[in-house]
């Protein structure tokens, strides 16, 4: 192999290491030191965020899964794992959604709804959405436990990794951001759609292969449950997705662009609007 081509391959695998390293420092709490900090990288790194989501998701699957099988029950196995899944990110994209929903619902102008979501505190509006959205979480997974280990350990993996698709859409080239400074400053419009695209048809496939599995293993069957379910974690990741872009849009008009509590804010959307979907499948 010629020297030119040797180092052009070897930049390559050291820019992907990066963007890799950059997504589990940034998104969770695993010991993984950032090298790079800087725009390309960051591009790298939401492309890869999917992958931190489902590295994530099966730990809490593992954890819930495990409660279950040891006669925890359904709603044990939920809290365990919604609980695993805030722990392993430091709460990082609950406390984003706590404060997108204050500075929403302050009314305020743009720097203002700013200066309140960048304050430590939370505001009743956060209290509020971050109730409901844990109660649904958990409601939606004790349900979904309840119908078989599977199912449920494939939802908790489904909605991590869907959640953390919803980075992509958020961090899409030409997509501004709000403050000149801060982690949406760096991240924001740094994902290509040419690599955004095929990034997420390809977690569509592996997780609608996931929920296959999820419904033709415990009974041997590849009937109806397994096309039931590969559907249904297929719709689950684009009415997540869709949320959150919704919820994106609203952002972008009222604050002048992105921060990086609305991009935890599209996490925590997503991931419970997949959930929901994937509940009603599992247990139809």
């Amino acid at each position: 192999m010629p020297v030119r081509v040797r180092r052009t391959a070897s930049r390559g695998v050291a820019a992907a290491s990066d963007g890799l390293r950059f997504a589990f420092g940034t998104l969770s709490v695993l010991p993984v030191r950032v090298r790079r900090w800087d725009r390309p990288t960051a591009g790298r790194a939401m492309l890869c965020a999917p992958l931190v989501g489902a590295v994530l998701g099966l730990l809490a699957a593992l954890l819930g899964g495990g409660l279950r099988q040891l006669h925890g029950g359904p709603l044990l196995a939920a809290v365990a794992s919604v609980a695993a899944l805030a722990a392993l990110t430091r709460g990082l994209h609950l406390d984003g959604l706590a404060d997108v929903a204050d500075g929403l619902g302050s009314n305020k102008p743009p720097a203002a709804a700013l200066k309140i979501m960048k304050a430590s505190d939370i505001g009743p509006f956060g209290v509020l959405v971050l109730l409901l959205v844990l109660l649904t979480q958990v409601a939606a997974l004790a349900q979904v436990f309840g119908t078989g280990l599977l199912p449920g350990c494939c939802g908790v993996v489904l909605a991590a990794a869907g959640g953390r698709l919803a980075l992509l859409r958020g961090c899409l080239a030409g997509t501004p951001s709000a403050r000149p400074d801060g982690l949406g400053a760096t991240v924001a419009g740094t994902v290509p759609p040419v690599l955004a695209l095929p990034t997420a048809l390809f977690w569509a496939c592996a997780l609608g292969a996931c929920g296959w599995a999820a419904g033709t293993l415990p009974a041997g069957d590849t009937g109806s449950a397994g096309l039931r379910l590969a559907l249904g974690a297929v719709v689950a990741l684009g009415c997540g997705l869709g949320c959150a872009t919704l919820l994106l849009a609203h952002c972008v008009r009222r604050f002048g662009g992105i921060t990086g509590d609305v991009l935890g804010a599209m996490v925590e959307t997503s991931t419970t609007a997949a959930l929901v979907v994937w509940t009603l499948f599992a247990a139809a």
